[in-house]
């Protein structure tokens, strides 16, 4: 896949690069694309990339040696017999000291695996060898616990020492369907809905087979790359795996409250707690709620969902089918899935996708309008899909989403806007209303946003 997206990362390195010494830790799950990030930024600038591995650190430090002998061109480095790592450090220094170095060190938790003392070590290594060289160091790990807790957290050695931090995150949507105008804005959307936005899903789907015969090979079955993918990635951040997955599988089940999540596993609520904040911690879970929320850290209104796309699929379409699958029951499950793909899983998903769109249409000036909040709202009587609040100009959008295969009616529109009546909240707050539909919109409706400045159609990825 061609590079795509992660200006605002980029431009983050760029800038600390321009700093006469900088250590900046990217992070982020398997396969979200830091290496490749890495690679992009360091084309053309005089770097030393390395890549940690699982084994013990004398290895370690034996490659990182071939990795320089490469850097220097001096050949001898690759059979010297270095057993400290300061000592390598200052091989590095060395090198052509006045020219702009970069160091990287990809996976640097597995330094930390083999020996703990490593943060204290490469602390040392950055305070009185690489500081103040003109060198930029980045580390960068994929297991989202120990750099938490070996790199950024204020136990770590390294703590304070860092002077930028990257968690790189999935790809946007708008990102994906600018890159992919081959594709229509539909298959973009369902396409989302399997791979979310992690490059190497998406990367690793055919282009030249169908979305189900993709998601068959490579997520429903045995042999398949993504069959166990939500394994590899909790096995070695958790101990109790089965309780995470059992969580999860809750809440795609359709259980968003705590107290029903509890209900469903039997367990006290204040149980899940612990599991719940590694969770988010994690990227995997997120906690929403109403938007209109003046304290939202303190809401008993807060609702649980699974925020990766691949994921919630996974949960809903092959951990519960897994007895089927591992008998090779490939077709059933394929049956369930186009019976449900669309109303249990794209539409939710195009909701989000709805709110980044509106996101990027403010971004791009497209709309006149400065988002301080975005989100949705309920209560026990109504609820809106997208809201986003103007709180300097005490202006407000209430947005409702159609997934739907017939153009949106007025009756939407209609519907909304009685929905809004009810919400105190917003009383002081001017109305805008927006309808996003897959399907284009009746001339009954095209009529009204004619004749009103508050309404706005989004038609696609279109402001019509």
């Amino acid at each position: 896949m061609k590079f795509i997206g992660r200006i605002s990362e980029l431009n983050t390195l760029e800038r600390e690069y321009r700093r006469s010494s900088s250590f900046v830790v990217i992070y982020g799950r398997r396969r979200i694309g830091k290496t490749t990030l890495i690679k992009e930024f360091i084309e053309n600038k005089k770097a030393l990339y390395f890549l940690a591995t699982e084994q013990m650190e004398k290895g370690n430090i034996k490659n990182f040696c071939r990795a320089l002998a490469k850097f220097t061109g001096q050949e001898y480095l690759k059979n010297a017999n270095f057993t400290d790592w300061e000592d390598v450090f200052r091989v590095f220094v060395s090198f052509e000291p006045e020219q702009k170095k970069v160091l990287v060190i990809d996976e640097f938790q597995y330094l930390t695996g083999v020996n703990s003392a490593f943060p204290s070590i490469f602390q040392r290594g950055w305070d009185e060898i690489l500081k103040d060289r003109n060198i930029m160091v980045i580390v960068c790990g994929s297991l989202i616990s120990m750099m938490l807790t070996q790199v950024l957290s204020y136990q770590s050695p390294l703590y304070g020492r860092r002077t930028a931090q990257i968690r790189l995150t999935p790809l946007k949507f708008t990102e994906l369907l600018e890159y992919n105008k081959d594709k229509t804005f539909e298959q973009m959307v369902k396409i989302y809905a399997v791979t979310g936005g992690v490059p190497k899903y998406y990367d690793f789907f055919n282009n030249k087979e169908s979305l189900i015969e993709n998601i068959e090979h490579e997520i429903l079955r045995k042999d398949g790359f993504l069959y166990e993918e939500p394994v590899f990635l909790l096995e070695k951040e958790v101990r109790e795996i089965v309780s995470y997955f059992s969580i999860m599988k809750s809440i795609s089940a359709g259980n968003h409250k705590l107290s029903k999540i509890a209900g469903s596993l039997e367990m006290p609520s204040n149980q899940l707690s612990p599991y719940i904040k590694t969770l988010i911690n994690l990227n995997l879970l997120e906690k929403r709620v109403p938007i209109t929320e003046i304290k939202p850290e303190k809401s008993r209104k807060g609702l649980y969902f699974i925020c990766d796309n691949f994921i919630e699929f996974w949960f809903k379409f092959v951990y519960n089918y897994k007895s089927e699958l591992e008998l090779d029951n490939v077709i059933y499950v394929l049956n369930r899935l186009k019976n449900n793909f669309i109303d249990n899983h794209v539409a939710y998903v195009y909701e989000g996708i709805c709110r980044e769109l509106l996101l990027h249409f403010c971004k791009s000036k497209a709309l006149d309008f400065s988002v301080s909040k975005i989100g949705s709202y309920w209560n026990r009587h109504v609820e809106i899909d997208v809201v986003a609040l103007d709180e300097e100009n005490e202006q407000v959008i209430l947005g409702e989403c159609k997934y739907h295969v017939q153009p949106v009616d007025a009756e939407t529109f209609f519907s909304l806007k009685k929905k809004a009546v009810g919400i105190s909240e917003l009383g002081r707050y001017k109305k805008i209303y927006m309808v996003f539909s897959k399907s284009g919109f009746t001339n009954r409706l095209l009529d009204i946003a004619k004749q009103s400045k508050d309404v706005i159609l989004v038609n696609q990825a279109e402001i019509i």
